[in-house]
């Protein structure tokens, strides 16, 4: 038998806000949906109210600004976030995680917000926000603050939102525009599937960032990298940064192996 839970269909951000107060740790934000709605099913989660933020009319969805940078709102689609304009102009890296996030099908539904807080240490979307400098940008009744990306996740499934605070948008800085980068993740099977490790490599005016998954209990962003560094250091500053461990999907060794061997692949192909 279904969990079975209240749902609630906000229209503004301040009915939006006195819910998430109102309810708090009880309450679950419904985005894409494509996480909350298998752990109800499997008991995973069992929210005593679900707020759907499909309809909440004065968040932001996707936009360009040149002075502020890419603003991505909580409904923002995956494959909605590949399509614009700005993101194939000025953040590839975007679209190199974006496209290796589950099939199109499921793209049309996932949201970008909703891949980062869900908070799991194979995430796709992590990676490229790590290393772009993305900043969190958390709402709540008592106001807005400011949060980067580097700080926000704290352990598997857990970040620093509180219990009445919604991610409201990602914002990633005009200063990352143009950064040249690629993503490479290692997988059970070809085609779609969780990442058993994934590391994101950005390069930009001489400096490199890495971002990786599956290889701590948080995605990792890895700095203090030169393009004119050997990529030996790139690879120790990578191993001292992360924890892989073993599991069912992968061996520890094997995770570090790969880590290793993307590393090196990225930084010949990134140009």
């Amino acid at each position: 038998m279904l969990h079975e839970f209240e749902y609630a269909r906000p229209a503004t951000r301040a009915e939006l806000h006195e819910l998430l107060a109102r309810h708090g740790k009880a309450a679950k934000i419904l985005a894409g949906g494509t996480d909350l709605l298998v752990n109800i099913r499997c008991g995973v989660s069992k929210p005593a109210i679900v707020i759907d933020i499909k309809k909440v009319r004065d968040l932001p969805v996707i936009a360009w600004n040149p002075k502020v940078g890419l603003v991505i709102g909580p409904g923002a689609t995956i494959n909605e976030v590949l399509a614009h304009p700005a993101v194939h102009d000025h953040f590839p890296l975007l679209s190199e995680c974006g496209h290796d996030l589950a099939s199109y099908q499921v793209r049309n539904r996932a949201t970008v917000i909703g891949n980062v807080v869900n908070a799991s240490p194979c995430s796709d979307m992590a990676p490229a926000l790590l290393c772009l400098g993305a900043i969190a940008i958390v709402s709540s009744k008592r106001g807005e603050r400011e949060v980067p990306f580097s700080e926000f996740f704290t352990g598997v499934k857990k970040t620093v939102l509180l219990d009445d605070e919604i991610l409201e948008r990602i914002v990633v800085p005009t200063a990352s525009a143009g950064a040249r980068g690629s993503y490479h993740k290692l997988k059970r099977i070809n085609g779609h599937d969780l990442g058993i490790v994934g590391v994101a490599l950005m390069k930009k005016e001489g400096v490199v960032a890495l971002g990786i998954s599956s290889a701590a209990p948080t995605p990792v962003l890895v700095e203090g990298i030169r393009e004119t560094d050997a990529v030996e250091k790139a690879v120790a500053a990578a191993r001292s940064a992360t924890s892989p461990i073993s599991d069912l999907r992968c061996s520890k060794e094997y995770r570090e192996f790969m880590i290793e061997v993307f590393i090196r692949r990225l930084w010949a192909e990134v140009k």
